[in-house]
């Protein structure tokens, strides 16, 4: 029977490990997914040269009408270059497998141990049962 218990808490303390990694890739995935979106949504500056002390005022990429981020180059600005939808859009795919690994360590980790501790529920309540009664 102990040997069933100590088996039962290195389960358990091997699920949360399992656990906590989800946790974890899901807070890098959520890092990401914040860095996408102030690439996206935050005014920025560019420089027409190294040094320039009076950078273009930039709108954001993504809340923009054709203006300043799109068609930077056309009026000579070189807002557009400056930030590139590649940068953002590689930042949202590199997201996706970690979100997608995070969930499932963390689901399995968390079934793993909610698991564990119905079965050892179950035992004692067997043990309950199954004893001499007085």
């Amino acid at each position: 029977m102990r040997r069933s218990r100590e088996y039962d808490y290195r389960f358990r303390d091997r699920a949360t490990r399992i656990r906590a990694w989800g946790i974890g890739l899901l807070s890098v995935a959520a890092l990401l997914w914040t860095w996408c979106a102030v690439l996206l949504l935050t005014p920025y500056e560019a420089d027409r040269k190294p040094d320039d002390r009076y950078p273009r005022q930039c709108e954001s990429r993504l809340f923009t009408d054709r203006s300043t981020a799109n068609e930077g180059l056309y009026r000579g600005d070189w807002c557009e270059n400056e930030r590139d939808w590649p940068e953002a859009l590689a930042v949202l795919a590199l997201s996706v497998p970690m979100s997608a690994a995070g969930v499932a360590l963390f689901t399995s980790g968390t079934v793993a141990r909610q698991m564990s501790a119905h079965a050892e529920v179950m035992r004692d309540l067997d043990k309950l049962t199954d004893a001499p009664k007085a």
